[in-house]
């Protein structure tokens, strides 16, 4: 990979989803103020006014952009040129398919170094019931994923999932107006993990699968019992399969396959698209289709079993 020159910091969210507030406060900190210039390129402008004197002392540049039509190669190009910046900050505009971006050919040795989105706790539920495929296309490659305006009565745990589903590595934080909110995940899970096998009710799946790559200390060691539909691969060795489910992500016509790697003498007599009854112990390796340490399953048993009535996980 060519090294790169302009590092891109990319902020998505929807209006007044706290990319402005965010930025004016890292603006401010002591570990911005680095020599060489930045650009802040603005593609919406929020309710926030940037502080004018931490622009100057942090050698900031601003370009606001009103359309999509606006932000083109040419432009940046120019943009490199003028300004000769040592990094680059690009404000997004919510309403904009962040794929176009992601496609787009940028100036030479320029590139995106980390992918941030905030979001409105408060507005999070209408905008997933409006516009969901356009959160989808901003969180799916995203570095953190920042929930702002938050309080403990709102579903939490549920809109982490939403975010988990779409991009497992994801860093998700969640704030309230003090600060930072740690014990989101309080509430117990809907099935007993201190059971000799931890039996996941098929409602419960997309539930299991998000805390197992979460929460490594719950389920090392353990055993768990599950439905799933069996996926093979060329790729894979003669003794593995995954048994999982296909997961909405955004619409009907977008799912995904989600499942743990699982090892299994009988797995070269298994055929991809029937479902088995598994029952397997959790152990955590690093697996290069995860990109990191992750749930590994040894199985225990395997029962041939129908299709489930309801096949597709939903995370809300």
């Amino acid at each position: 990979m060519d090294e790169i020159r302009v590092p891109i910091y990319f902020m998505a969210g929807f209006l007044e989803s706290g990319k402005s507030t965010f930025l004016d406060f890292t603006i401010a900190q002591d570990y911005f103020q680095i020599e060489g210039n930045t650009l802040l390129i603005l593609c919406e402008e929020g309710e926030v006014e940037f502080d004018e004197k931490m622009l100057k002392k942090s050698r900031t540049s601003v370009e606001v952009l009103n359309s999509l039509d606006e932000l083109t190669p040419e432009r940046l190009v120019a943009y490199d040129a003028f300004y000769s910046p040592e990094r680059v900050i690009i404000e997004y505009n919510g309403m904009w398919q962040v794929s176009k971006f992601e496609e787009m050919q940028l100036p030479k040795d320029w590139g995106i170094v980390q992918h941030i989105v905030t979001v409105d706790a408060s507005t999070f539920q209408v905008y997933m019931n409006n516009m969901k495929s356009l959160f989808v296309e901003m969180v799916r490659n995203a570095d953190m994923v920042l929930f702002n305006r938050c309080s403990m009565d709102m579903p939490l745990a549920s809109f982490r999932r939403s975010v988990k589903v779409v991009n497992q590595g994801a860093e998700i934080i969640f704030e309230d107006e003090e600060g930072e909110i740690e014990d989101i995940f309080a509430e117990e899970m809907p099935f007993d993990v201190n059971a000799d096998v931890i039996e996941i009710m098929d409602e419960d799946y997309g539930i299991w699968f998000i805390d197992a790559m979460d929460h490594p200390e719950t389920y090392k060691g353990k055993k768990v019992a599950f439905t799933g539909m069996i996926l093979k691969s060329r790729e894979f060795p003669k003794n593995v399969f995954v048994p999982g489910r296909m997961a909405m992500t955004c619409c009907a016509d977008d799912t995904s396959f989600i499942g743990y790697i699982c090892k299994s003498p009988e797995a070269k007599n298994l055929r991809t698209g029937k479902w088995v009854k598994v029952v397997a112990e959790v152990d955590y390796e690093y697996v290069s289709s995860y990109h990191k340490e992750g749930p590994v399953l040894t199985a225990i048993s395997l029962e041939p079993t129908e299709p489930l009535k309801q096949e597709l996980v939903y995370f809300n």
